[in-house]
């Protein structure tokens, strides 16, 4: 057993050798590296499938012998300064890393399929591997400062995967923005981590723990210099996990390939927010009202991120602003003191959301297979509707995600969503009016999505052949605009946009396809339309490859049965424990007020409060179903939410069509925010900056240049005096004198 943790060392840096390998053999053998690629995938997929076995086993280790091992090591040692190093194993960090590596895992499998035709295939990789390897080190850090270098180095992996087609303006300009954004709060954390070392004298947890609760308990600290340095670790948390006030970054960084959402925005990057605020509650449960501003924070997000969901034309966007509000949900849950639910929730809403992007992808690549498409009409609701015919087992498996997410039993999100409401109203029933008519709206915004995208008529179908919107179709890269030249200059083009089904690519193959330096679509058209000619040549929406399909069939399998282990059962002393609060008991133990962790199970509160919750879901539901229901006759009722507003406001007085065209303008115009940031900051940086270098160029140079050109002056006209002639200097003599006589 022993030997067992001391190997555990291994896990954060496992995969670290799939991306120095690959550099390697790009620099010594660039054409074999790029021949075997998918070599490198399924060592990457076997070294992740062996860090998730060997996490599973510790786990069930803990899980029956409740330990905690903590491995540290001196790395530098200055006087009475030592900066060490080491890994954590205990429950929190297994249960992490068996999220990160299952969910890894099916991400990279449907990565193979979905980025086979693109040129950064290798490139991809890499970035994939190396963020795996810092989230798996930042999940097993035993101190602060080791957190944050792998905190940083997963924002360097977010920053390059969401850029990964940086020559598409769109995506080079989020990954800035998500950098910057993030940069604000790592710079808090810092400040924070700095500030609680000087209070304690050390950056390990235990010690960190032990010394600011004596502090505190004996009134031997600065309460508000405490305070302001717990405020400052809870930064990095808002900008890592896309709370308020510094969620701006998280819906543009959907330009990144959609498995990047699916691993990065729903499971792992996103949730190291939730898991440092869960590591360091211990720390901040006793710091005076920092709890408070948590939950505060954790509900404005919820909010914010729910109304801006309600029309949303992306189909990646809308899940983005589902992802923070979620991720409202388990900060609130976290500030509420619920440790065990808001990890409960993390884990049930990492499997779902990501089933939920991968569904989006596979949409969104079939989607691309239309010629004429670019990637933002590929990903627009508007020109969705009716895939449930040509993609039956992503519908499912979308379905199957998004009741899991409005919370309908008996799928996860049901049972961790179930708690925190039922939380809420013993926190603040103001708080928990607001969660309980967000969790309405969720389930409304969801099934928006899902109707819009499975149900009714094709919609580009309908504009192409309709007759009531003629118009040709032509080739479309990735990264490119729509061409506005003939059919004869785009016809190379339009061969290599158009996916061909029957040729798979052989898991080692030596000859190459020709790629689209521009694009990542392969050659050769599936096959033509009659009677539209080559400008109307289309692949219909069709089911992904067994290869995409089989991750998302095995998260319905996880969405389905995940909620288990938040279940109780009786164990033989007659208690009734759930697995989830057994394995998680040492971390509860560190909470003083979690103290009826092993009560009894009130099954009738258990019904009274899901039958609620589950009629606020049926409630957004129906009222979605109502608005977004199937219309076949016209394509009208399929321009979103706008459309719906025109012709319900007809029928409200004044008042409710001032408040339902508000809550439209606040949703399509993300809340205002980047008005506001743009009025207030970027108008308001820029203008110092031009003050600034208004008075370092006219007023500091000035000062400068002025004494040289003075000089030069003096020196000038002090030449023409010296000339060594004593009749000069008489005449000057003469002349000085005069005008003095004249004065």
């Amino acid at each position: 057993m022993q030997y067992t943790y001391q190997y555990s060392r291994i896990i954060p840096f496992i995969l670290l050798p799939v991306p120095i390998l690959i550099g390697v053999a790009l620099l010594l053998f660039p054409t074999a590296t790029k021949d075997l690629r998918r070599m490198w995938v399924f060592l990457s997929i076997f070294l992740l499938s062996l860090a998730m076995i060997f996490s599973t086993y510790l786990l069930i280790q803990e899980k029956n012998n409740t330990s905690i091992y903590l491995s540290i090591w001196s790395w530098t040692i200055n006087n009475d300064f030592s900066l060490e190093f080491g890994y954590l194993v205990d429950p929190l960090t297994s249960i992490m890393v068996i999220l990160i590596t299952t969910v890894g895992i099916l991400v990279l499998i449907y990565s193979d399929n979905y980025m086979s035709h693109d040129q950064g295939y290798l490139r991809f990789f890499v970035y994939m591997s190396f963020f795996n390897t810092s989230m798996l080190g930042l999940v097993t850090s035993s101190n602060l400062i080791q957190i944050y270098f792998f905190w940083e180095l997963v924002g360097m992996c977010s920053y390059l995967l969401i850029g990964f087609w940086f020559t598409r303006p769109t995506a080079a300009n989020a990954c800035q923005k998500a950098f910057v954004t993030n940069r604000v709060g790592d710079f808090g954390l810092l400040l924070g981590i700095l500030g609680f070392y000087w209070i304690t004298g050390s950056l390990e947890f235990r010690d960190l723990f032990e010394v600011v609760n004596n502090l505190v308990y004996n009134n031997e600290v600065n309460f508000l210099f405490a305070s302001l340095c717990a405020c400052l670790l809870f930064a990095g948390a808002i900008a890592k996990s896309a709370q308020f006030p510094l969620h701006v970054w998280l819906p543009d960084a959907m330009e990144g390939p959609t498995p990047i959402s699916a691993l990065i925005h729903a499971a792992t990057m996103v949730a190291a927010g939730i898991f440092l605020i869960a590591r360091l509650l211990p720390l901040l449960i006793v710091v005076p009202y920092i709890m408070n501003l948590i939950a505060l924070i954790g509900i404005i997000t919820l909010l914010l991120g729910t109304t801006l969901a309600l029309a949303q034309k992306d189909i990646k966007r809308g899940l983005a602003y589902s992802t923070m509000s979620q991720l409202g949900y388990m900060m609130f849950a976290l500030g509420m003191g619920s440790y065990r639910t808001a990890l409960f929730h993390l884990i049930t809403h990492a499997y779902s959301k990501a089933l939920l992007f991968l569904g989006s992808g596979s949409i969104i690549h079939s989607m691309e297979t239309i010629v004429g498409y670019s990637p933002y009409k590929s990903q627009s609701l508007v020109l969705m509707g009716g895939l449930r015919k040509q993609a039956p087992i992503t519908k499912t498996s979308f379905l199957v995600g998004t009741l899991s997410l409005c919370g309908i039993p008996p799928l996860g999100c049901f049972w961790s969503k179930d708690e925190i409401l039922t939380d809420s109203w013993l926190y603040s029933p103001i708080f928990a009016i607001i969660a309980c008519s967000t969790a309405a709206l969720t389930a409304f915004y969801m099934f928006r999505i899902y109707l819009l995208t499975f149900e009714g008529h094709f919609n580009v179908y309908f504009q192409t052949y309709s007759g009531k919107k003629k118009r040709s179709v032509y080739s479309i890269s990735l990264w490119g605009r729509e061409g506005k030249k003939g059919v004869e200059n785009n016809f190379s083009l339009l061969l290599l946009l158009i996916r061909n089904n029957d040729k798979r690519i052989p898991f080692f193959f030596k000859q190459k396809k020709r790629v689209n330096s521009n694009g990542r679509s392969m050659t050769v058209p599936f096959f033509t339309i009659p009677n539209f000619g080559i400008t109307n040549i289309f692949d219909y929406p069709h089911e992904s490859d067994n290869t995409m399909l089989f991750p998302m069939l095995i998260l319905v399998l996880f969405t389905l049965f995940i909620g288990v282990i938040g279940i109780p059962f009786v164990n033989p002393k007659g208690l009734q424990l759930d697995i989830l609060s057994k394995v998680l008991t040492p971390s509860i133990n560190l909470l003083p007020q979690n103290k009826k962790i092993f009560s009894s199970w009130d099954w009738y509160e258990f019904i009274t409060n899901a039958t609620f919750s589950v009629s606020l879901a049926s409630c957004g539901i129906l009222i979605a179903s109502f608005l977004y229901k199937p219309v076949y006759s016209s394509l009208e009722n399929f321009y979103l939410f706008n459309s719906f507003v025109k012709s319900i406001s007809n029928k409200l007085k004044f008042v409710g069509q001032i408040i339902l065209y508000g809550v439209y303008a606040w949703a399509s115009n993300r809340g205002y925010f980047y008005f506001f940031y743009k009025a207030f900051l970027t108008h308001v940086i820029r203008f110092f900056a031009e003050v600034c270098n208004f008075f370092d160029r006219r007023i500091i140079d000035g000062i400068t240049n002025g004494f040289g050109i003075v000089s030069f002056l003096v020196g000038e006209s002090l030449k023409y005096v010296g000339g060594g002639r004593i009749s000069s200097y008489l005449l000057v003599y003469l002349f000085s004198i005069l005008i003095f006589l004249l004065i």
